[in-house]
C-alpha cells in the first residue's frame, strides 16, 4: 500500500517538474530550434558541375581520377578527335584558298604578264610605223596613176587595223594595273568571312571533345574509363568547386522571419575548427512539414523552412553530407 502511494507521489512530482520546464523553456529550444541562442540542425551539400562531350565517341584519355583536384585549365578527358581534327585541317585549307583568291583580286596582273602585253604593244607600234610608210607610198603612186586603187585600199586598211591594235594593247596595260570589280572583291571577301567562321566552328567542336576544368575543383566522380564509348551529352566527370559548397538547414516558422538574405551565421561540425562562418544565400518561401532528414521524433510535426548558407571563403573545406549545427548570430 505504501509502495503504491510512493509511486503515485513520484509520478505527480515528475509531471509537475515537466510542466515547470515546459513553462520556463520555449518549445523551439527543446526541439533544437529557438530564439537568439537557437541552434539548427543541417548538413553540407555540394553543387557539382557535370562535364559532358557534345558528340558521341570513344574515350581515349582521362588524366583525372576520382577524389583528385584539378586546376583551372587542366585537361579533363579527350573523346577520339580524329574526325574533328580532319575537319579543322579541311577548313584551314579552304580558308587559305579563299584568302589567296581575295588577295589576287585586290592586285593587278603579275609583272611578267604586264611585260608580255607591253611587248605586244611595241610590236604593233613597229608594224604600224611600217604600214604608215607603205600607206604613204601607195597614196603617191595612186595620185600619179601608177598603181591600182586596190593596193591603196589595202594599205589604208592595214594602218587602221594596227592603230586599233595599238590602242587595244595600251588599254590592256592600264587594265592589268587595276584590281577586280568592286562586286567581285565584295563576293570574295564574303567567302573569306564564311570560311573563317567555319574554321572557328570546327575548332570549337574539337575543343569541346577535349574539355578543360572551368575552375579549381575537386573531382567528385568519374563515370567512364578509357576505351569506353561515351554517348553524346553524357557526363564523363563531375567537379565540385569549393565555392559551390553550401549549408542546408531547417528553421521553425516562428524563427524564419528573423533570417534575411546575406545574414551571417556560425556553424560547427565534428572535428572542424571553431568559429566557422557562413552567409545566408536562400530563404525558402514555402514551408515543409518534414525535412528530408528526420533528426528527432518531435521534428516531424514542426512546420519548417529550408535555409541555405554559403561558407565564408578561406575556411576548412567541407565534405558534402557532413552534418552541421548552425547558430544564428545575434543582432
Amino acid at each position: 500500500m505504501k509502495r503504491g502511494r510512493l509511486i503515485v507521489i513520484g509520478g505527480a512530482a515528475i509531471a509537475l517538474l515537466a510542466v515547470l520546464l515546459w513553462q520556463s523553456t520555449p518549445l523551439s529550444a527543446v526541439l533544437g530550434f529557438g530564439d537568439e541562442s537557437a541552434r539548427y540542425l543541417g548538413y553540407v551539400e555540394g553543387e557539382t558541375s557535370l562535364i559532358a562531350p557534345p558528340v558521341a565517341g570513344r574515350l581515349v584519355e582521362r588524366p583525372v581520377e576520382r577524389g583528385g583536384h584539378v586546376k583551372k585549365g587542366d585537361r579533363l578527358f579527350v573523346i577520339d578527335p580524329a574526325i574533328a581534327e580532319a575537319e579543322v585541317a579541311r577548313t584551314e585549307a579552304t580558308l587559305a584558298e579563299s584568302k589567296a583568291r581575295y588577295r589576287n583580286l585586290l592586285t593587278g596582273k603579275r609583272q611578267e604578264e604586264q611585260d608580255v602585253t607591253r611587248a605586244q604593244r611595241h610590236e604593233s607600234e613597229a608594224a604600224l610605223a611600217e604600214a604608215e610608210i607603205e600607206y604613204k607610198r601607195q597614196s603617191d603612186l595612186l595620185a600619179r596613176g601608177i598603181n591600182a586603187r586596190q593596193a591603196y585600199d589595202q594599205a589604208e586598211s592595214m594602218v587602221r587595223q594596227l592603230h586599233a591594235r595599238v590602242a587595244s594593247l595600251a588599254a590592256q596595260e592600264k587594265v592589268n594595273d587595276l584590281a577586280a570589280r568592286p562586286d567581285e572583291i565584295a563576293a570574295a571577301k564574303a567567302t573569306v568571312d564564311q570560311d573563317r567562321a567555319n574554321l572557328e566552328q570546327a575548332r570549337k567542336k574539337l575543343a569541346d571533345q577535349m574539355p578543360v576544368a572551368p575552375e579549381d575543383a575537386l573531382v567528385e566522380n568519374t563515370f567512364f574509363n578509357v576505351g569506353e564509348w561515351v554517348p553524346a551529352g553524357t557526363p564523363v566527370v563531375s567537379l565540385l568547386p569549393a565555392f559551390r559548397v553550401k549549408l542546408r538547414f531547417y528553421v521553425p516558422q516562428e524563427d524564419v522571419a528573423r533570417l534575411r538574405m546575406g545574414q551571417p551565421v556560425s556553424f560547427t561540425c565534428d572535428s572542424c575548427p571553431p568559429d566557422l562562418k557562413a552567409r545566408i544565400i536562400y530563404v525558402s518561401p514555402r514551408a515543409e512539414y518534414t525535412p528530408p532528414v528526420i533528426y528527432s521524433q518531435s521534428a516531424r510535426a514542426k512546420l519548417v523552412f529550408l535555409i541555405e548558407a554559403r561558407p565564408d571563403p578561406g575556411q576548412t573545406p567541407l565534405s558534402p553530407g557532413l552534418p552541421v549545427t548552425v547558430a544564428s548570430v545575434p543582432r
